[in-house]
């Protein structure tokens, strides 16, 4: 018998309880009584491990009874007793395997039953979290609201009804412990995900694909499988909107509170108002953006010995107009810390050679694993595996990687096996090839783009651990700056369930490679690794996006479904200037504010933060200092700003992205 009787002196903490739930013991359809067993459903926190029980109430001392329900209900005009409603919809293992036989046995031997506790005692049952696969919801509208619980094993509880309400609060306490997602193929279904069991690549991969022609209006984003698997704003929001849902504790405050500024005993204080009324940030000043940096403007900032002169003032040319394509083979590889910014040239030279043979040493390491030694690694196996799939569907469109055979794709193949080899720990995990791709495209040299992409990586790589934790602060954090800027539109966002800007997920995750075209990327990106004018500016650039798209989405009063549609149909539409003008303007609107709560301007680095951050690189020892407003309005960098660059948290997914020209200057 797969139900387990309850130990009575187990400690515990019950963190969730519910009378009035009742265990339907028959699935037959049919005018014959149904039985009911009541009792109590209770969530119980066992040491490291989380229980749910159902107990008939006769175990807690109460006479046990069977009910023998008529329960009226009126569907479509017509009146049903609550057994014809009932609709599992499938035959139940339990309706097999159970010994019991309650379909079958006559009525005086029920009634037997009723008078002994044993028979109820046998239906109560005890479920780790961990072994639940699925829970079934019954239909809306018919009868009393039950739940059917489903292990991994395939076995599936009998139905448990609740006759005074309760599933709802049932399920949000289930959402602190697990991840529930709605099955696409049956909506009265959820998936039971862990918080911290998968990788971004796991969590991804178990999602179901949507198919491209049906007429659902989140399934309609996808163009093609590769895209539908890393892609789909309705998948991946699903699967987060339990994931990222804040959990207890005062780093996830409810965002009106977060954006107060204040702690629970200090709401009443005066500056909540002022802070939230978006009045009192003052005017938005105008920006403009400038002229892209020439191969002559590069030449002068380097000394006869080529050490890099005025970087200040570089990083902020850079920022204002970004590179033309000819230097940002060089330029680049100061940006992305694979130069030294106050070394010679003689002194990169070295770098470069020396860099050259470690690079060699480590590809050889997985080049001259044997068939059979491959055999018997089964992580580098699914390395290798996945970053085949992966490199096969990597910008394809791009003629630098398109057709078969491409050496393109062979180099992007070779990094990203290069590279689990020197980070072991890491490994690679499904997207680093939408990272390397602009990388390997603009320095076109192997080596090189390896140790510039290990440069970004050291500022990005806690995206990739399976805690997701850089991902939930970064939204966090993209939702208190909005709150700050358009209380309106976070209202509305959280009228239509989307107020944790999950369908900003793939703007984080990939750094809005999917967003914009593969020309703009390259000047986004150079942009962003300034680290000017603050840290988090990638954040601001979300916000630049919302900002320009909000009467599109709230005059059109769009629900969910609409939203993550506009917004994914908002790929290559964007026009990369325009949005880095509005997101600088944030900014020094921000910054301009004298009454910015604190949580805000150690977002935007204008106070120092002791707190590590999800856009904090453990490999960074020192954060950009941002700059006054009337510094970053008139270009007037001082010494006193970031020798470093941004320790910005970027999170990346696989995707596909505009064509562009082998050697073309964007």
């Amino acid at each position: 018998m797969w139900f387990k009787m309850l130990p009575a002196t187990e400690s515990h903490k019950v963190v969730f309880e519910k009378e009035g739930v009742f265990l339907h013991t028959s699935t037959k359809r049919n005018n014959d009584q149904d039985t009911l067993i009541p009792g109590v459903i209770r969530i119980l926190e066992k040491g490291h491990d989380t229980v749910m029980e159902w107990t008939p109430i006769s175990e807690s001392g109460e006479h046990p009874q069977f009910l023998h329900s008529k329960k009226d209900s009126t569907v479509n005009g017509v009146s049903h007793t609550e057994e014809e409603l009932f609709d599992p919809g499938y035959e139940p293992d339990w309706a097999v395997i159970s010994t019991v036989g309650s379909r079958t046995r006559p009525l005086e031997d029920m009634r037997a039953a009723t008078r002994s506790s044993e028979v109820s005692s046998k239906w109560a049952f005890s479920l780790s979290l961990s072994e639940l696969k699925s829970i079934r919801k019954n239909k809306p509208g018919l009868g009393w609201s039950y739940l059917i619980f489903i292990t991994k094993e395939g076995i599936s509880f009998p139905a448990l009804h609740f006759h005074g309400g309760g599933t709802r609060a049932l399920l949000k306490c289930l959402c602190k412990y697990v991840v529930l997602a709605t099955s696409k193929k049956d909506p009265r279904l959820y998936l039971i995900y862990s918080h911290d069991s998968h990788a971004l690549s796991q969590s991804f991969d178990e999602l179901q694909l949507f198919d491209e022609h049906s007429s659902d209006l989140v399934s309609r984003f996808i163009q093609d499988p590769y895209a539908a698997t890393f892609g789909s704003f309705s998948k991946v929001t699903n699967f987060l909107r339990g994931a990222l849902r804040p959990q207890d504790g005062s780093r996830h405050r409810p965002l009106r509170e977060m954006a107060s500024g204040l702690d629970l005993d200090q709401q009443e204080e005066p500056g909540f108002e002022v802070i939230m009324c978006q009045a009192d940030l003052g005017q938005r000043p105008a920006v403009q953006r400038q002229e892209i940096m020439t191969a002559e403007e590069w030449e002068k900032h380097l000394d006869s010995e080529g050490r890099v002169q005025a970087v200040e003032e570089l990083k902020k040319k850079i920022f204002k107009g970004g590179l033309c394509h000819s230097i940002r083979r060089e330029v680049w590889k100061f940006l992305l810390g694979y130069y030294s910014w106050d070394s010679t040239a003689e002194e990169r030279k070295t770098v470069v050679k020396q860099k050259t043979d470690e690079y060699f040493r480590m590809k050889l390491q997985w080049k001259s694993v044997t068939e059979d030694q491959e055999r018997r690694n089964s992580q580098l196996r699914a390395y290798k595996s996945l970053i085949e799939r992966d490199v096969s569907r990597t910008d394809r469109s791009n003629k630098f990687y398109e057709g078969n055979d491409n050496p393109g794709l062979v180099l992007l193949n070779d990094v990203l096996m290069t590279y689990c080899m020197y980070n072991f720990d890491l490994g690679y995990v499904q997207g680093m090839s939408d990272l390397l791709s602009p990388i390997l495209y603009v320095t076109q040299n192997e080596v090189d783009s390896f140790w510039c992409f290990t440069g970004f990586m050291e500022r990005v790589h806690r995206n990739f651990e399976e805690s997701q934790e850089s991902m939930k602060e970064q939204l966090e954090k993209l939702a208190l700056l909005l709150r700050l800027l358009d209380s309106a539109l976070c209202d509305f966002l959280d009228s239509r369930e989307s107020g944790n800007l999950c369908f900003c997920f793939r703007w984080l995750l990939i750094w809005f490679k999917r967003e914009f075209s593969f020309p703009d990327i390259l000047r986004l990106w150079e942009v962003l690794w300034t680290g000017l004018p603050c840290p988090n500016f990638h954040l601001l650039v979300c916000c630049a996006i919302l900002d320009s798209e909000r009467d599109a989405l709230m005059n059109s009063n769009y629900g969910f479904n609409e939203i993550l549609k506009h917004i994914n149909e908002l790929t290559m539409r964007l026009n990369v200037e325009d949005v880095l003008c509005k997101a600088e303007a944030i900014y020094l609107q921000l910054a301009a504010c004298p009454q910015l709560q604190r949580s805000v301007q150690q977002i935007l680095g204008l106070v120092e933060d002791a707190t590590p951050t999800a856009s904090t690189s453990s490999g960074t020892n020192s954060s950009p200092q941002a700059l006054s407003p009337s510094q970053t309005h008139e270009l007037e960098l001082t010494d006193s700003a970031s020798h470093s660059l941004p320790d910005s948290s970027i999170e990346i997914l696989h995707t596909e992205d505009g064509a562009i020209e082998s050697g073309q200057s964007p």
